[in-house]
């Protein structure tokens, strides 16, 4: 336990909220910046003493629930919360599991993007996606929420995942988000729609529970891949990743050199959409 620096984070944080942040009315005669000492306490429900011995770096070890208590009352982000269970010498708690909702400023750049773009979490699950997106990879407002997964499109899907991305990239692919789950398991051991999915991929697919097998643990970052759309043919991309560290997402950019036959193949899926135009 390291109980100046706790102290002095304590204090740091406790003084950047105001009283609104909290639902508190400011009063008239505040002398302090941001929220008084007893406040704080009466928030994290312990005793004004304990808080204020805290922060001066005299009290005693805190408890895993008064640390609880502690990052709740003073707003701390998933980040500060884990810092200070590691001040007072504690391992943060395995957090219950990805988030699932998008920042606001992600779904407004997403929606002015002039390449086909998605937003994933750690298991894969496709959160958002623009237009250009759904003319590439399938409309995914029209697939039941819950298959809104590019590991169960790929391993579970059949043939077509197969026929969109070609054998040879749906491998390498394959393997290296498997490697990605796993890593998620391990951040979040309790979440039971992360296990859910490990047991269904390997109920439902021989060639996942070969790659699981393996025990590769990776953070995609950037890869290419080869698409073969049913309509405007072949399409070589780029997925730049672009991580969303504090919520586990990422937000992947499917991009192609300028100018190139790729490039044109995606400029004219702008135009297409998600029309069916496949001879009946």
């Amino acid at each position: 336990m390291d109980r100046g620096q706790l102290a002095d984070f304590l204090r740091i944080r406790r003084e950047r909220l105001r009283p609104a942040d909290v639902g508190l009315p400011a009063g008239l005669r505040r002398r302090t910046p941001g929220l008084r000492r007893e406040e704080v306490a009466t928030l994290a429900t312990m005793s004004t003493d304990y808080y204020t011995r805290l922060e001066q770096g005299r009290g005693p070890r805190p408890s895993r629930p008064v640390l609880t208590g502690l990052a709740r009352a003073l707003r701390l982000s998933a980040d500060e919360r884990d810092h200070l269970f590691r001040l007072a010498g504690e391992q943060p708690d395995p957090l219950p599991g990805p988030p699932s909702d998008v920042r606001t400023g992600v779904l407004r750049m997403l929606a002015r993007l002039d390449v086909p773009g998605v937003v994933l979490d750690a298991k894969y699950d496709v959160l958002a996606w623009n237009p250009l997106a759904a003319a590439l990879l399938g409309d995914f407002s029209a697939v039941p929420a819950r298959e809104r997964n590019l590991l169960r499109l790929r391993f579970l899907g059949g043939t077509r995942q197969q026929e969109l991305f070609g054998k040879e990239a749906t491998e390498e692919w394959a393997r290296e988000t498997a490697a990605d789950l796993r890593a998620a398991t391990g951040k979040f051991p309790d979440d039971p729609s992360i296990a859910a999915l490990v047991d269904d991929l390997l109920a439902g697919s021989k060639e996942f529970a070969r790659i699981w097998a393996l025990h590769e643990v990776a953070t995609q970052q950037s890869m290419c891949q080869t698409i073969h759309h049913p309509v405007v043919g072949r399409i070589d991309v780029i997925c730049e990743i672009l991580l969303i560290p504090e919520r586990d997402q990422r937000v992947v950019l499917y991009t192609a050199d300028p100018g190139s036959p790729s490039d044109q193949a995606i400029r004219l899926l702008d135009v297409i959409g998600t029309q069916d135009l496949t001879p009946r």
